[in-house]
C-alpha cells in the first residue's frame, strides 16, 4: 500500500512536533532563560550534539542514534555517492 503525500506530510509534521516538545521540555524550560543570543546558540548546539551523539535511545537498544546509524550502514550496502544514488533502478 502506497502512502499518500498528505500522510507523509502529517508524519513529518508529527515528528517535528515531537522533537519540538522534547526540545522545550529538556532544554528551554529546564535550562533557560539565557542572558544573550550567544548563550542560547551554544545551548542549542550542545543539545543537538547530545541528542544525536550521546543520548541513549530505548527503541534502538539503548545506544546513541549515530551508533545505530553506523551499525546500519556497516551491515547494509548503500550507495555512497550522489551518482550511485541517482543510478538506482529506473
Amino acid at each position: 500500500m502506497q502512502r499518500k503525500p498528505l500522510d507523509r506530510r502529517r508524519s513529518i509534521n508529527a515528528l517535528a512536533e515531537a522533537f519540538n516538545s522534547l526540545f522545550k521540555a529538556e532544554l528551554v524550560r529546564s535550562e533557560g532563560p539565557w542572558r544573550s543570543v550567544d548563550g542560547l546558540e551554544i545551548a542549542v548546539a550542545e543539545y543537538v550534539d547530545w541528542f544525536s551523539h550521546r543520548r541513549l535511545h530505548g527503541k534502538i537498544g539503548l545506544i546513541p542514534p549515530t551508533e545505530h546509524e553506523d551499525n546500519y550502514y556497516r551491515q547494509n550496502d548503500a550507495p555512497t555517492t550522489v551518482d550511485a544514488s541517482l543510478a538506482g533502478p529506473h
